[in-house]
């Protein structure tokens, strides 16, 4: 039975609630875990989790790859009634991929905290949570792993600050056939933000995003687009990001960039977790600079991840399929001296009528050595030495998790 860290209390958090944004970029809180910051993080991996149990990966159910549950119930339905938040805006994406099958799918939401809660918070706090990849389309488009410029600023494109081209995809690319609208996740959210920002312009106010996986990456994209475009700086409200197990998004460039703007982004990871050293296996921050001083030629090309890194190590658990998940997560932090975490079986992010967990994990303990043997190779095979086109790479990857009848029922992204 593991001991779960004392609770604390959310008028200490009042007081101290910036420095647990990251105002100091959580310096002499990470190591040791401050209490606060744990219990902020717990709430915060909390919300993601929702976003994955809401989330209908029925076909024959009406609300087939969008909630479950409509706004105003949603919390109730998904355990978090007394959470103190309320749900204001339903988030699509599309991927703009060249195959079948990419309409808009629900990828997340934004909530506010209620009058009481945010006397409790000490600020008016808009929480924005992403779910990790679930859908072939999203599977293929964390493949594309190519940098492009991010060119998010039209005023300053900034050519040098690039990101991956899959995840930039998903936040920017639109459907003008949509029934959720033509917009980009990308304008849905900058436009409910704008809207917020505006509502309660008078109230201490923070943003807070917050993603597992290619959701971590997609919230850390949105971080970055709020400050280039200084939506939150004239109104002095801090944008933090909390990543759970999140590949790396970008160049060094835009690692600098964000350093620049003063985007927070506290990155929770496990250190067996491989997704967390995606993309750029090999050519990373490690492998820019020699001897400390010298840069290879390749370095602006270098995948690099952003921010402060809290670590977890998953040492003793045995299940591969645990690796990356998002419950395990958080079941650790809960958790902190146990770190052989057994997570709830009966927890599902997909349907329990359509989804047989224990199969799926026995299958991945018989299967692991193999699939991702194979997975690393694929990955190599295109990233590292640009032997195959990435979007054939994305398509192997696909069938391989279909041969091994993981997909729509395990989230490595």
């Amino acid at each position: 039975m593991c001991q779960p860290s004392k609770p604390v209390t959310n008028s200490k958090l009042a007081d101290i609630w910036r420095e647990i944004q990251g105002s100091n970029n959580w310096e002499d809180l990470v190591d040791p875990l401050h209490p606060l910051l744990r219990s902020e993080i717990i709430r915060y991996g909390e919300f993601v989790s929702a976003s994955y149990k809401a989330f209908d990966l029925d076909p024959n159910s009406k609300r087939y790859l969008n909630c479950k549950y409509g706004k105003r119930n949603m919390m109730r339905e998904v355990g978090l009634e007394k959470s103190g938040y309320e749900v204001t805006k339903y988030i699509y994406a599309t991927p703009d991929i060249n195959i079948g099958d990419t309409c808009s799918r629900w990828i997340g939401y934004v909530a506010v905290s209620t009058d009481e809660a945010s006397r409790k918070l000490g600020r008016r706090d808009v929480v924005i949570t992403f779910r990790g990849t679930v859908t072939n389309p999203e599977w293929v488009a964390n493949f594309m792993s190519s940098l492009t410029p991010a060119r998010l600023d039209p005023h300053h494109p900034r050519p040098d600050v690039k990101v991956e081209s899959g995840f930039l995809s998903l936040y920017t690319s639109d459907e003008s056939s949509s029934k959720f609208g033509p917009d980009s996740c990308r304008e849905q959210l900058l436009s409910e933000i704008s809207r917020l920002i505006n509502k309660y312009k008078d109230e201490d106010m923070s943003i807070t995003l917050a993603g597992h996986s290619m959701g971590s990456s997609l919230a850390v994209l949105l971080a970055y687009d709020i400050a280039e475009l200084g939506l939150a700086k004239n109104d002095n409200i801090p944008v933090a990001v909390f990543s759970f197990g999140g590949p790396r998004v970008g160049n060094s460039e835009f690692k600098k960039r964000c350093e620049e703007l003063g985007v927070r982004v506290l990155r929770i990871v496990n250190v067996n977790d491989p997704i967390t050293k995606m993309p750029g296996v090999l050519f990373n921050e490690n492998f820019r600079v020699l001897g400390g001083k010298y840069e290879f030629p390749w370095s602006c090309s270098c995948y690099t991840h952003v921010g402060v890194e809290l670590v977890l190590d998953f040492f003793n658990m045995q299940n591969l399929s645990c690796v990356h998940d998002l419950e395990t997560y958080i079941g650790l932090l809960k958790c902190p001296n146990n770190n052989s975490v057994d997570v709830d079986q009966n927890y599902s992010k997909r349907d329990s009528t359509t989804t047989n967990f224990d199969n799926i994990n026995n299958h991945v303990m018989i299967m692991g050595g193999e699939f991702f043997d194979r997975a690393k190779d694929l990955i190599l095979s295109a990233q590292d030495f640009n032997m195959l086109p990435w979007l054939c790479v994305a398509g192997n990857m696909v069938s391989l998790v279909q041969s091994h009848g993981l997909d729509n029922q395990l989230d490595f992204f």
